[in-house]
């Protein structure tokens, strides 16, 4: 269970982290919302999963599901270019974390 929560909240990352940038410095209301709801979501999630998972994985698993998803929507939306090197830099993260939950 606290893998999955762990995941779920590493996606909520990546919501935090894309709300916030579109917030323009909290000047937009929606964005600036969205930030505050999916940041509590977030680190709520990391707080319980880490009740059972060591701190080190938990974190970096969080952290590396959270930037892969930003950089990747970034990538899909257009406000970001994608290259072959961005994307196989992206695809190492996603094969770190999968490694950590193999080792765990």
């Amino acid at each position: 269970m606290s893998w999955l929560v762990l995941v779920v909240s590493g996606v909520f990352e990546a919501v935090w982290a894309t709300a916030l940038g579109r917030s323009e410095g909290f000047t937009r209301l929606g964005p600036s919302i969205i930030f505050g709801v999916a940041l509590l979501v977030s680190m709520g999630g990391l707080a319980y999963a880490m009740r059972d998972l060591p701190t080190g994985t938990a974190y970096a698993v969080w952290v590396g599901i959270g930037a892969a998803l930003t950089v990747g929507f970034a990538i899909v939306t257009g406000a970001e270019s994608a290259s072959v090197l961005r994307i196989a830099f992206i695809l190492a993260i996603v094969a770190s974390v999968i490694g950590l939950k193999m080792v765990s």
